[in-house]
């Protein structure tokens, strides 16, 4: 089975959740959560860490990350695990491909034309906001 992962990063103030703009096929010139493949001998924590780091220079010191989902494609065999975190002060971001943005959570991520994913973007966002405002 191929596993990927996706990982969701909101700012300090829960305001934004960051966004990386494709600069290559798929989804080129669309909004896409930071992530990419799991290596068949890592654990998903670890990968999830390290392409995190990779793409945007924020590690383990900067937030906690939980696998908040995982979405099973059955006839695809594939794995999309996603996880989550919260950053805990301001970090100097560090494009390594793609450019980084600052997306409100308040925007439409189901707008297929602007963000990749046919829609499980916003569905994940969502589930997210869901669970933050269940621990308030």
């Amino acid at each position: 089975m191929k596993k990927y992962n996706v990982i969701v990063i909101l700012d300090k103030d829960m305001k934004n959740t960051l966004m990386c703009k494709r600069t290559k096929e798929p989804y080129m010139g669309m909004y896409n959560l930071v992530g990419g493949k799991i290596e068949k001998d890592n654990d998903g924590i670890n990968e999830a860490y390290r392409e995190l780091v990779e793409e945007t220079n924020i590690s383990k010191e900067d937030t906690n990350l939980i696998n908040f989902m995982n979405i099973e494609y059955v006839s695809m065999n594939k794995v999309l695990e996603v996880y989550f975190g919260i950053l805990n002060k301001e970090v100097k971001l560090i494009e390594e491909v793609n450019k980084l943005e600052w997306v409100s959570i308040e925007d439409n991520f189901f707008d297929m034309k602007k963000y990749a994913g046919e829609g499980n973007i916003g569905h994940i966002i969502e589930e997210i906001k869901i669970y933050l405002n269940s621990r308030k």
